[in-house]
């Protein structure tokens, strides 16, 4: 038999008194049946709370110990909540009615006076462990209560409102989508105005309303609905009346007209087509005569319209679906939600993703759904619980610095994290992975056996599997430990369903190492490459790009004393850090831009053609104001001949350029010839 099998987990108990004696006494008497912690003042009581708080059935607490005393104790559990879940009793030998009335007062639930009776004290301590054990699972029995109607009243909603969006053709997340946005929405305009009185119950209310909102679709004909191609104007007319035939079907209801929910769902139904400026339908509302519930679903429905895949159109990304809204392409909006649809847009975009039906097609989710409106709620609840797993992994794998995976074995799919696909440098989701090489690459092939090996000798009584692997990583080696856990049919068949794991970095010394090739290959002021490391990735391409185009623009900024002058070197620093950021601004993630001495800058890029265009951008995007400081720089440029040449002579070239440019009146930029080739050594000591 294992250890731990069939042993009774013993309660903990936290004996608090600063006399050790005391304390000894105490667990002398209740360490048989219960597990015993300590504490000998009242910083010690509220550091062991913060720590076991959810395991601790009682605390014995003295009135009088050093540091804090009991009665502050019980304060600063009142002030923590931690009162109304771990009982008191008081042990002391003060018996003053003002000691014990103030104690009751603070939550205190028992009080035991020294000298201690073994007897009392053991049944002191049941009864008030047992007393607080069945109030707890009272308590747990109507939260669950409460939560199961909630669950069963959203399901509900939910199958209802997924039957609708079957007939439509839709996505069954379309329900979950307006759910979620309406929410985002929401809470966003509750934190911008009090205008709505938008409490968090209200916005929970109205999100699940929301799921109604389209419940008079299911009187249009399907033709109409599915129709691929634009509507005619009577069928359009036809389309227009879902809005009040869904109005009619929650007033037509027997009971509960008057339930909030269904308030609010009748104003959802009828209003989410108007528009704020008087266009829409059915009754041609304008502005605040919109209830705000209407107006949210109406901004959410648009959005997962344009985001999702229809029958007449694909999908428009997040950012272009947020722009067209916001340039009132879609309809008409109140401004101050149009605010809060900016204000929210990076939140909605990641909490999108995470409820998303992923890969899914649209026909592989017509399929569920119509197996689910067959079978009944048993199926509904399966899928329900099936989102609920999939966005707390895609949620979990999103914070976690692991590398997560899942393979499923009948399928051969292999799903990596999208963090963790993002480290590795391969897709989120790879076919036949043992065979793929972006995946294969990752392993040398005696460690990719060694792991399969390890998976087979895996089994349902020793499932983990565990190694450390070196990974060709982004085409270098890094060191990872990889845990895995096979999954069988059952845990008791031979069936393999599949492997979920993950890859933990161990290779600490690298993230020293790749700290110091950074400060090695970047000037710490601007975050630029710096000289060295320029000149050799430079020379790199140069070897490697015989037959290509190179450009060298060399840089300085005019008048650049005058900043540092005038205003201090720290705002010369911020002028050099302005600079920079606008050369990487203007310049391509591929072209290698470097600070390589005091205010002068170097830009080494290939090109191949229309370079006058390119160097001209360039110059204008670097040319501008920072704060009173007028940036200017003079450039000089030089084109690396179609034969080849070397970093040296073309840096040299774009040097000459560049005084060139400053003998003529800096501001402007010069091209090397010919005729530059002794210029350098004829400048006089003020130009150079």
């Amino acid at each position: 038999m294992k250890a731990g099998i069939g042993v009774k987990k013993k309660n903990k108990i936290l004996i608090a008194d600063d006399s050790e004696i005391n304390r000894s006494m105490l667990a002398d008497m209740l360490s048989e049946e219960y597990e015993i912690l300590e504490a000998a003042n009242g910083l010690e009581v509220i550091a062991q709370l913060n720590r076991y708080h959810s395991e601790i059935s009682l605390l014995l607490l003295d009135i009088i110990m050093p540091e804090m005393d009991g009665f502050e104790v019980l304060a600063s559990m009142n002030k923590s909540g931690l009162i109304d879940s771990v009982p008191v009793i008081i042990i002391s030998a003060e018996t003053s009615a003002i000691y014990i009335d103030h104690a009751y007062d603070l939550g205190a639930v028992e009080y035991i006076s020294r000298p201690f009776e073994e007897k009392m004290v053991k049944r002191r301590v049941k009864n008030t462990i047992i007393l607080y054990s069945k109030q707890k699972m009272l308590e747990n029995m109507v939260t669950e209560q409460i939560l199961a109607k909630e669950k069963n009243n959203k399901l509900m909603v939910d199958i209802l409102s997924n039957i609708v969006e079957f007939r439509n053709g839709e996505s069954g997340l379309h329900v979950l989508h307006i759910r979620v946005m309406a929410e985002t929405l929401l809470k966003q305009l509750a934190k911008m105005t009090d205008q709505y009185n938008l409490t968090p119950s209200r916005i929970s209310l109205i999100a699940n309303a929301s799921a109604l909102h389209d419940i008079g679709k299911i009187s249009i004909p399907e033709e109409i609905l599915n129709k691929p191609g634009k509507l005619t104007d009577e069928e359009y007319e036809t389309m227009k009346t879902h809005s009040a035939i869904g109005a009619q079907m929650l007033e037509n209801i027997p009971y509960y007209q008057n339930e909030e929910l269904v308030l609010v769902a009748h104003e959802i139904c009828r209003w989410h087509h108007e528009r704020y400026d008087g266009g829409g339908y059915p009754d041609g509302l304008a502005g605040e005569q919109i209830p705000i519930s209407a107006q949210v679903v109406a901004l959410a429905d648009v959005y997962d319209a344009l985001t999702s895949e229809r029958v007449y159109k694909p999908p428009y990304t997040h950012e272009k679906s947020i722009e067209m809204i916001l340039n009132g392409e879609c309809g008409a909006f109140s401004p101050l939600l149009l605010e809060c649809l900016a204000e929210a847009a990076p939140f909605l975009k990641k909490e999108m993703k995470v409820r998303s039906a992923g890969g899914i097609t649209k026909t592989e989710f017509q399929d569920i759904t119509r197996s689910l409106i067959k079978s009944g709620s048993t199926s509904n609840r399966t899928l329900a619980l099936l989102e609920q797993e999939r966005t707390k992994y895609q949620f979990f794998a999103s914070m976690s610095k692991e590398i997560q995976f899942e393979y499923v074995y009948h399928s051969d799919i292999i799903t990596i994290s999208e963090w963790g696909a993002a480290q590795l440098g391969i897709s989120e989701i790879i076919a036949r992975p043992l065979e793929c090489g972006e995946f294969k690459n990752l392993f040398f092939r005696e460690d990719l056996i060694d792991l399969l090996e390890h998976l087979r000798d895996a089994s349902p009584d020793n499932p983990i599997v565990s190694g450390t692997y070196c990974l060709n990583v982004h085409g270098s080696q890094r060191w990872y430990k990889l845990v895995a856990r096979p999954l069988w049919i059952g845990e008791e068949t031979e069936e393999l369903t599949g492997i979920i794991g993950k890859f933990i970095d161990i290779h600490e010394e690298q993230v020293e190492l790749d700290r110091l090739k950074q400060m090695a290959r970047h000037d710490p002021l601007t975050g630029l490459y710096n000289r060295a490391y320029a000149r050799k990735a430079a020379e790199l391409a140069l070897k490697d790009g015989k037959n290509k185009k190179f450009a060298m623009l060399l840089f300085d900024l005019d008048f650049f004393k005058n900043a540092n002058d005038q205003y201090g070197h720290l705002f010369g620093d911020r002028v050099l850090q302005d600079v920079a950021q606008r050369v990487k601004c203007g310049v391509r993630d591929s072209d290698i831009v470097a600070r390589i001495g005091g205010d002068e800058f170097l830009i080494f890029m290939e090109y191949k053609s229309s370079i006058d265009v390119l160097v001209e951008r360039i110059f204008q995007a670097i040319s501008g104001q920072y704060q009173d400081f007028e940036i200017s720089v003079s450039m000089g440029v030089a084109l690396s001949p179609e034969n080849g040449t070397d970093y040296r002579e073309l840096f040299h070239h774009s040097d000459q350029a560049l005084y060139a440019a400053k003998r003529d009146g800096k501001r402007h930029f010069c091209f090397y010839d010919d005729s530059m080739q002794s210029l350098l050594s004829v400048l006089s000591p003020v130009d150079q």
